[in-house]
This record gives C-alpha cells, structure tokens and sequence, in this order.
C-alpha cells in the first residue's frame, strides 16, 4: 500500500517549521528556522514578511531532504501562522512596509474608534462578538491610514501571515475564519467579514481577502515555487488556520471541559465549543474553529514563552555558553536549577507583562517585574519563579474561560507548546489547576503538526477533522501533588493582587 505524506508550516513569530507526517501521524522529519524582530519604539513589534518566506523555503526543503520522502507522495499541505499580523500589499503583490505584528501595542486610539463607529462596545459585540484589541488587524488599518497615507493608498489587500506564505505559495490572495475571527472585522456567529462595520470604518471591501473554511483547498503550489522549495507543483495547499485555534484544534478540544494550554512566545488557554457562544463583556476571544461546526473560545497572554526566552537571553547568558560547550539545550540547564528550587520560589512573583498584556488584563501599559527579591534568592529560585509567574497568568484566563460557561468545569487539561517539554512545567501547571495535565505525541511541534492533520482533511486523506483527531495519542501525564496545593493556592493569590496594585505605575511608565 502506498504511503499519504502530509506538511504542516507553521509561520511563527520566532520562527518558521515545517512539519512532515504520514497518514498514521507518525513524525518523519521537521526543520525550524528562525529569524529577528523588530521593536522600533516601546510597545511597537514588525517582522519583514521576506524573512517568513525565505525561512519557508529552507524549511520545506530541510524536512523533505531529511525524511527520504519521495515529494510525489505528499498529498496535501496546510498553514499555521502567528494571528492578527497586518501584512500590508501593493497591486503587484509586494509588501509596502514590515509587518505590525500581534504584539505590537500601537493602537489603542484606532480601537476606539472601531468602537464609535459600531456604535458602542456592546454594538461592536453584537457585530463581532469581540472587543477590539490592540493587537487586532482591523485596529491596524486605521493605524496605517492615520499615521502613514501615502503607504495606505498604494495598498490594495491585507493577508495575516500565513496567508502571505499561502500567496508565495500558489498566487492566491484569501483568508480562513480562524485567522479572519482576530481582525476584529469579523462576524463570527456567520463566519463572515462584518461589511457593515467595514463601510462604518471606510474602509474599502476590496482590501479584504475572500474568506474560506479552514479545511478548504486555498490554490495549488506554482511550478515557480515548486522547483524552488522541492513540492510537486499542484500540490493542494490547504487554507489552515490562526496558530492560537490550530494548536488547540489539533490538541483535540472540540468540546466544553477539556482545557488546552499553549505555552508558546505568547500563552493560551482554550476550550472548543461544539455550538456558538456569545461573549459577555468582551472579556475573552470566541473565534471561529477548524471544521464549519466549531467554535473556539480563548485568552491569550502575549509573553508567556516569550517571558522565558527574554529572561534566557538577558539573564543566562552562563547556561547559554555551558550548554553550548556541552552540547546540551539552554532550557535544560535551566531547568536544572529550577528544580532545586522550592515550590514558590521562596515567594518571589514575576509578572511576565514584559509586552504588555491582553488578557485577563487587557493594558497595553501592564510591565514584567520581579516582586519580593531577596539576598537569600538563589538563580534556581528567579528561574522558578519566571515559570510560575507565567503559569499564574494561565490559571486566571483559565478561571475565566470556564466562567463563560456556567456549570462546566475542566475535566483535565492538555499542554502543548515549548513550554510543555519541561517536565518540571508541566508540574506547576498541574499544581497550579489541580487537574492531570496531559501532553500529546506531537505537542511539542506546536501548529505545525495541527496543520499537517488539516491538510490531510483538506486533501482528503481523512474525512473529517474528527477522523484526524482519532490520531492523537497520549504522550505524558501528570497529576497534581496534594501537598502543593496551599502553597500555590498563596502563590496565585498574591499574584492576583499584584497587578491592581501596580497598575498606577505601569500607567505612569506606559505614558
């Protein structure tokens, strides 16, 4: 019997994987590439859209050579990409500034003005289901418009990340309702671009890519493109979706009571819904899912990996240079340290607010800090307590994602992402929710692996996204240690206190 090849690539902000798996998801190779960001002023965040497309070539080609694999046997490839990312064209389909990344905190003016012209933040709800965000494409529009003209008139569409690399890749301009669902323009209930608002904000419907279901074929790979990356050309590219609902997807949350945790550059904590939900103060994310009868409801935090990586590269720099001589990864080193550590960390809190923050607290003034240092503090003890700041956070969007469904609690909760290599995380975590913590084979490939699923629905090799979730298989489970519960029960309540402490500072830095 012949073998059904799948890719996944997952467009990220720290970098680009590629994916390659057989119909069974097993993983036969994958290759990463990384590349800078920039942050031009405080608070701003940009990527050149050429280095995604150039870490996306490198990396399809990588995996391929790596797994032996004839390309004739692929059948299908799919995207995963950073969400709410304003990639700016011209009529010849080029980039016409760096991309405004979704961490980028430049536009709170433009949201409320996306709010007046609704009508009034309950009036954007009923259209959209969603407060406007800082980090919202639609918030980046107008951004644009205000602040440099000259470069908004030579546009003529936008596209998320992904959906660049899906433009590289067969010539086709469009979206999905996933990555659609984070412009903030987006009726999610109908899984529609909202027009009404869009002429409200004048803004020109031709900026907007047409909009598909996320297991829908997007085009076909150009014979340009193909001798240049290695693929058949005709290969069906599959649309994919927004890397905050295609990890969780592909981590099987589909229905309420099943919590998904994705300790990536940012944090997010989910849960699927079989059915739409409205959102009740806007305080959450309800996006549209991966199959046409799924919805999606989140809270992301924008430096949760992101916080571990900063305090990796200005902070570790020992570790960094052992691990280096030793052959060894930095993050394992670290851990290391960490582990010798007590849980709570000798009560030092860290607030991982390092690019802001969006939920539960949307501010984009909120900054990172270190609370309660003292001379008996040991390294092991600050590395802890980064990790335990950034799974505080996680708890909070958990307590209020299950609040939008009353009488629903979390069974147990799946991790995925880097974060969920680490063994002593995933304890914290556990701790921290007193709830087993999964992680499934395949976790650590972030969206990658979520996309590669998508592609085999797209192309067929499945015929439902549930028939491709069937694969997914247990890799860990940990259970939560009873004698650690009070004292992260103290641990999460005085962190809870710190931010409404704190918040007239960060205001005053944030100004």
């Amino acid at each position: 019997m012949s073998h059904a090849y799948l890719l996944g690539l997952d467009i990220g902000t720290s970098g680009t994987k590629a994916l390659l798996i057989d119909e069974v998801g097993q993983i036969l190779a994958s290759h990463t590439e990384e590349y800078p960001l920039a942050i031009p002023q405080p608070g701003w965040a940009e990527q050149d859209p050429a280095d995604w497309w150039r870490a996306s070539l490198i990396c399809i080609r990588r995996a391929l050579d790596a797994s032996g694999v004839r390309a004739d046997g692929i059948r299908g490839l799919s995207l995963s990409g950073q969400m709410h990312g304003l990639v700016a064209l011209d009529g010849a389909g080029e980039p016409i500034r760096p991309a405004i990344l979704w961490c980028d905190q430049r536009t709170g003016p433009q949201c409320e003005q996306v709010v007046s012209a609704a009508g009034g933040f309950e009036s954007l709800l009923g259209m959209t289901n969603n407060a406007m965000l800082t980090g919202y494409t639609g918030s980046k529009l107008l951004w644009m418009r205000q602040h440099e003209p000259q470069l908004f008139a030579r546009m003529r569409i936008f596209l998320n990340p992904k959906d660049y690399i899906l433009y590289k890749l067969t010539g086709e301009f469009s979206t999905e309702v996933s990555d659609a669902s984070g412009t903030g323009l987006f009726d999610v209930a109908n899984r529609c671009w909202r027009h009404g608002l869009i002429d409200a904000l004048g803004l020109e419907r031709s900026l907007f890519p047409r909009c598909l279901e996320s297991g829908q074929v997007a085009g076909k790979i150009a014979a340009g493109v193909a001798a240049q990356c290695g693929l058949p050309a005709g290969l069906p590219v599959i649309a994919g979706g927004g890397d905050a609902v295609i990890q969780t997807t592909g981590m099987g949350l589909v229905s309420p009571g099943i919590v998904g945790v994705v300790i990536g550059t940012s944090g997010v904590v989910a849960m699927g819904l079989d059915r739409f939900a409205p959102n009740p103060g806007g305080k959450l994310q309800v996006f549209c899912g991966n199959s046409p009868d799924l919805w999606h409801a989140m809270g992301v935090t924008l430096a949760a990996g992101g916080s571990y990586r900063w305090y990796r590269d200005t902070l570790c720099g020992d570790e960094a240079a052992q691990a280096a001589a030793e052959g060894r990864n930095v993050y394992e080193l670290m851990g290391e340290a960490a582990v010798r550590s007590k849980p709570g960390a000798g009560k030092l809190i860290f607030l991982p607010y390092l690019q802001g923050e969006r939920c539960p607290y949307p501010d984009p003034s909120a900054r990172g800090a270190f609370v309660g240092l003292t001379l008996g503090h040991t390294k092991g003890d600050i590395t802890r307590a980064v990790m335990e700041g950034i799974s505080c956070s996680l708890k909070q969007v958990s307590d209020l994602l299950l609040s939008l469904l009353p009488g629903v609690s979390a069974r147990y909760v799946i991790a995925s992402g880097g974060g969920a290599a680490s063994p002593l995380w995933r304890q914290i975590l556990a701790d921290l929710f007193q709830r087993q913590v999964r992680t499934l084979a395949g976790s650590g490939e972030s969206g990658a692996y979520s996309a590669a699923l998508l592609a085999g629905v797209g192309a067929g090799v499945y015929p439902t996204l549930g028939d491709a979730m069937k694969l997914l298989r247990a890799e860990s489970e940990t259970d939560p240690i009873a004698a650690n519960r009070g004292v992260y029960e103290d641990i999460l309540g005085i962190y809870s206190d710190l931010y409404g402490q704190l918040s007239p500072a960060f205001a005053r830095m944030g100004g």
